[in-house]
């Protein structure tokens, strides 16, 4: 395995750091955490070679493969934090949206692959679909049949729920479980050390084995590409894609494998003790993609023999072998070496079931890890909304109504449970005329404020909760396992569907919201299984009279992830966390992995390839007018302050070259500054010297607007983006060079505390490392409502005394941190970055917790706290960029 390890951590260490290998960074240096000494001893011992490597690596770059491979070597958990490099060849902003745009539609180009058989495929192409559309005819025919939507005789074994635990991810996670293991005895050959790299999205993914294909690895290694349905998806048939929602997608897929069977067969069937987990005969497959598994292995084999393939490859080989790539990628991964795989796939444990992903003294290097603990206690949050519960309130009523007769007694019995706990749910949601909460029977309204405060929400933990409804009798896990077991959400989804086309109804395509409803519904029953102290659940309710609002919701927020990742780092020889800015990283520890010691945290640090003289950060805390900047929640909406805005930018687009971008705390104040400048007249003086465009609120519009927005920096004067922290153009969006030479923040986007869900995180993180109380802080919001009032929010805020008020901060900072980033992507390119608020100037020596304390280092270094006015910021800037212009046309 040492040998092993040795040839499986190069090409991981080369793809990390050679983003753009023809550049260097200037500065890298190993940071000392908390006593350790064990990495100076490392320094001084004599540093590896990479001959695989594949350009003339600079120093600094050995000395991070050096520490990587060290960290590995020795197991555990460890960071490495380095600034984002980009490859020159195209911005990358481009690329992040080319790599999806060939997933969604058919793909022309010549293929790379030399695939046997691929000219018989391609004659038997027509048969094909004549088949596929005589299969749709002969099932839309055998639908007509109400009787296939009647369940079949259930008896659970009283004995294998006799703990209550969680069965699993919910509806989809449970019925993907389902899919596998009836294959694995071809899938050999995954025996020893396995890598696994998990990012956050598909673009990222790709990168990475572009990266990878720069060495000699790509050919030498093993590799699979693991990717969601939704990119991987070749149906073209049944329109699974034209579904477009993630969660319409993955039921359409189940769905279209579920073995249809005749009535007489169903009589005799005890799905009890019959059901088991396995995937469907390829003969029963009403996939067209998945029918023949002769093609499937044919694609397993052709991976192996290729070199490494992105999702894109993946996809265009499936096309070309009419076989599923989703499905066949998942049959290499036993096979691989090196795994690549989206984040919510590793970090769920249901999901590394379901995909038969062993991580027993493996490597796993987790990228962008720089929201790694909200993002893995987000993948276990649920969530259900009033009209959720009533849509599957309703859909059970019906199928009673009509089935009740033909039903045993032990499906009446689970139905009339399941209405009764649905019943119990909608309680607290219910609203009085006056929009406050039902005084009834729900047991959440005790100790409410007057009726006259606003509408708000609850919280309480799992046990109360269930105390409170009356509930706490029902046996959930029983439940989930009868819902899992008996395809009754199928079965009742169906029905509805079939009765509203024959009624003609409008509504008759809307089964897969009906499955999405049934989906919420069943994720929280896995959430109610959760233990007591792992998270908090949330009852919010809105005014009945707010226009287009779905009514109030409940939520599960789940509070540690501790327990979620040592599930990993059990397993794991080495866990590597790594991006551009993992600080605060004792935060990280905390939360993620309490159990290590401070000086078992192995933690290195790269600074940003940019030179200092390409760089002018500055602290603006004073407009043009003179007017002091403050765009605290109290004073931002202020006209003088919104004015004072326009009037800096409308000084900066005159001195400032080509691409500008400004970013606001959110779409509400975007709008709110935009239409203030539109009606005083500082939008007209400002697109009189650059065009200006705005982020979407749609994703799917950014490409258009970016596009627009390069175009206008190369063939006019340049352009403004008014964009959003914590939107698309701020977390997956790099730009270089002329893109932006100008990034604008506007104030410290601090998230609103308002927010009961960031408040119950707060408290929790508060009590983080308290050993006096089990139940620390608990009390900071009236634990049976709140209003919803950001007075209180801040309230929670003053009553923290170290560990929630970070967090609070560090959400802040690291949002601003992320947006920042965007531009000054290699060694040549330069911008300017204007913090603007008062509280960016301030002396930090003053200060206990300042701001700039959590800048990245090499912008803190360089920061310019205090000016005399905004004179000096014009004066600094006007410098900077003739510099840059003296030394372009050298």
């Amino acid at each position: 395995e040492e040998t092993k390890l040795r040839v499986f951590v190069t090409p991981i260490t080369v793809s990390l750091v050679s983003l753009n290998p023809r550049v260097s960074l200037d500065i890298c240096r190993p940071m000392q955490y908390e006593g350790d000494d064990w990495y100076k001893t490392q320094l001084a011992e004599e540093k590896q070679e990479f001959p695989a490597f594949p350009y003339e690596p600079y120093s600094i770059q050995i000395d991070f493969m050096n520490a990587l491979y060290r960290f590995l070597d020795k197991g555990g958990v460890s960071m490495l934090e380095s600034p984002t490099e980009v490859d020159e060849s195209e911005p990358d902003w481009i690329r992040n949206f080319t790599v999806n745009s060939h997933y969604d539609a058919k793909t022309n180009r010549k293929s790379p692959f030399g695939i046997r058989k691929h000219a018989k495929e391609k004659r038997d192409f027509d048969a094909r679909k004549e088949e596929e559309v005589s299969i749709r005819k002969h099932e839309a025919g055998d639908e007509a049949n109400e009787q296939e939507f009647c369940l079949e005789e259930y008896e659970s074994e009283e004995d294998s729920s006799s703990k209550r635990k969680p069965v699993g991810g919910g509806f989809y996670t449970s019925s993907e479980d389902e899919e596998d293991g009836s294959d694995e005895e071809e899938e050999g050959g995954g025996g020893g050390l396995k890598v696994f790299y998990c990012s956050r999205t598909h673009s990222q993914l790709s990168q990475f084995v572009k990266e990878l294909r720069k060495t000699v690895f790509a050919q030498k290694v093993r590799v699979v590409c693991l990717g969601s349905r939704k990119n991987m998806c070749i149906n073209e048939v049944a329109d699974v894609l034209k579904l477009g929602n993630v969660g319409r997608i993955n039921e359409r897929c189940l769905d279209l494998q579920k073995k249809k069977t005749s009535l007489a067969s169903k009589k005799k069937k005890n799905l009890g003790t019959n059901v088991k987990g396995g995937r469907t005969k390829a003969s029963s497959c009403r996939c067209p993609m998945l029918r023949k598994q002769s093609l499937q292995r044919e694609f397993k084999a052709e991976i192996l023999q290729q070199e490494a393939m992105d999702i894109e490859d993946l996809v265009q080989l499936g096309r070309e072998m009419r076989t599923c790539p989703y499905y066949g990628s998942r049959r290499v991964a036993p096979a691989a070496d090196l795994i690549i795989l989206p984040y919510q796939s590793l970090l769920s444990k249901s999901s590394r079931e379901s995909l038969g992903l062993n991580l027993k003294n493996s490597v796993v290097i987790i990228d962008e890890a720089h929201n790694l603990a909200d993002t893995l206690l987000s993948m276990h949050d649920a969530k259900i909304t009033m009209s959720q519960l009533e849509d599957v309130h309703s859909s059970i009523e019906s199928y009673l109504g009509r089935f009740q007769n033909l039903l045993g007694a032990g499906n009446r019995r689970y139905i009339q449970t399941l209405l009764i706990l649905i019943r119990a749910l909608l309680k607290p949601l219910a609203t009085t005329s006056d929009g406050n909460l039902n005084s009834g029977n729900s047991g959440l309204d005790s100790g409410n404020p007057s009726k006259s405060k606003p509408c708000g929400g609850c919280s309480m933990a799992i046990n109360d909760f269930l105390f409170s409804l009356n509930i706490d009798n029902i046996n959930l896990v029983k439940l989930l396992a009868y819902i899992k077991q008996s395809n009754i959400i199928h079965k009742v989804s169906g029905y509805g569907e079939r009765v509203a086309m024959l009624q003609k109804d409008p509504a008759a395509h809307e089964e897969m919201s009906k499955l999405s409803s049934f989906r919420a519904f069943s994720d929280m029953l896995v959430a109610l299984t959760h233990n007591n102290g792992d998270g908090r659940i949330i009852v919010s309710k809105m005014n009945s009279s707010t226009s287009g609002q779905q009514g109030g919701y409940i939520k599960y927020v789940m509070l540690t992830g501790a327990k979620l990742f040592s599930e990993v780092v059990d397993e794991a020889h080495a866990v590597v966390l790594t991006g551009g800015t993992l600080q605060p990283i004792e935060e990280t520890r905390e939360r993620l992995f309490p159990w290590l010691p401070s000086n078992q945290l192995q933690f290195f640090s790269c600074s940003h390839i940019v030179p200092s003289e390409s760089i002018m950060p500055i602290a603006v805390s004073h407009g043009p007018s003179g007017l002091s900047f403050d765009f605290s929640h109290s004073s931002r909406s202020s006209t003088e302050m919104i004015q004072e805005l326009g009037l800096l930018m409308s000084n900066l687009v005159a001195l400032v070259p080509e691409g500008v971008i400004v970013f606001f705390s959110s779409f509400e104040y975007e709008t709110q500054v935009h239409t203030a400048w539109t009606n005083s007249g500082i939008l007209r003086r400002i697109m009189k010297k650059k065009r200006v465009f705005r982020e979407p609120r749609r994703n799917t519009e950014v490409e258009a607007v970016l596009r627009d927005y390069k175009e206008a920096i190369e063939s006019e004067r340049g352009a403004i983006m008014l964009a959003v922290v914590g939107g698309k153009v701020s977390e997956g969006i790099n730009f270089s060079d002329g893109m932006c030479r100008c990034v604008v923040m506007v104030g410290l986007p601090y998230p609103s505390p308002s927010d009961i869900e960031l408040l119950e995180r707060i408290k929790h993180i508060e009590g983080l490392g308290d050993s006096g109380s089990s139940k620390p802080c608990l009390t900071l919001v009236d634990d049976s409502y709140y209003s919803g009032d950001v007075r209180e929010g801040f309230g929670v805020l003053r009553s923290c005394r170290r560990r929630g008020k970070e967090y609070y901060e560090n959400l802040c900072m690291k949002a601003v941190n992320q947006s920042i980033g965007r531009a000054i992507r290699h060694a040549k390119d330069y911008s300017a970055i204007l913090l603007v608020d008062a509280r960016y100037a301030n002396d930090p020596a003053k200060r206990t917790s300042h701001p700039s304390s959590k800048l990245p280092k090499w912008i803190k270094d360089h920061l310019i706290y205090s000016t005399k006015g905004y004179g000096d910021v014009h004066r600094l800037l006007h410098q900077f960029f003739k510099h840059k212009n003296v030394q372009k046309s050298s």
